[in-house]
């Protein structure tokens, strides 16, 4: 797998869990990602509110953060 880069700044490489909540906010068909600062600018929230609701996910046991 090629390090995925953020869509908006070019950070890279992006971690597994990024990738994730990008996939599960956005859709798991995305293709470009964002990394949590642009994530979080994108959606309108902070970074912490997606650091929670990843935390709230692995606890669902969601398959895109195993």
């Amino acid at each position: 797998m090629s390090a995925k880069e953020c869509l908006a700044c070019g950070k890279r490489p992006l971690d597994k869990d990024t990738i994730g909540i990008n996939k599960k906010l956005l859709g798991e068909d995305i293709e470009n990602y964002y990394c949590m600062d642009c994530l979080a600018d994108y959606l309108g929230c902070t970074v912490q509110d997606i650091l929670d609701k990843i935390e709230e996910f692995k606890e669902e046991g969601c398959k895109l953060f195993s």
